[in-house]
């Protein structure tokens, strides 16, 4: 295992769409396991592949309630019509937390690191780390969900990190993006 440095916002594979995972081999077992000791250690409640640099989709993710992380392959989501505005942050946007909508309940369908089908019911706060985790698997951060005037102050919130003053450092995924092998 391997803690993982996280990417920050700016950098592209943030919001490029993650690849399916196909092969459920030890290489995606090891990927779980980084993933599960990088959110503890940042701490976090989630953390998707891509925060990582790794175009998979693939999250780990944690409550309070839970004794040890979860995760999920290749999800999808079924959302209620429910919604609930409540803080939510993002370890790629340090220092950052603001009020975003999400539904309030969520069903996750999905694989563990086996290949074997999982569900995942969640309410309420894992819920909003269900959607968010997802979110990352698809190129969209937390913010994109924000309209109006609420994402210009969240906006407003990041540029006055001393992270993003200092200049977000970008690294190119070595794995496929949009279909383009680097």
């Amino acid at each position: 295992m391997t803690l993982r440095d996280i990417r920050l916002l700016g950098d592209p594979v943030l919001t490029t769409p993650a690849t399916t995972v196909k092969d459920f081999d030890k290489e995606l077992r090891n990927l779980v396991k980084d993933l599960s000791e990088t959110m503890l250690e940042a701490p976090g409640s989630g953390l998707a592949a891509p925060q990582i640099g790794v175009s998979l989709r693939v999250f780990t993710f944690i409550t309070e309630d839970m004794e040890e992380p979860g995760h999920l392959i290749n999800p999808t989501l079924e959302l209620s019509e429910e919604q609930q505005d409540g803080s939510e942050g993002c370890l790629s946007i340090p220092e950052v937390s603001y009020d975003c909508l999400r539904s309030m309940s969520a069903i996750a369908k999905g694989f563990n690191e086996y290949g074997e089908p999982v569900e995942i019911h969640g309410t309420e706060f894992l819920a909003r780390v269900l959607q968010h985790e997802t979110d990352h698997l698809n190129g969209i951060v937390f913010l994109d969900r924000m309209d109006g005037q609420r994402r210009k102050d969240a906006m407003k919130l990041v540029r006055e990190t001393d992270w993003f003053k200092n200049g977000v450092q970008i690294r190119v995924s070595p794995h496929a993006q949009r279909g383009v092998i680097r």
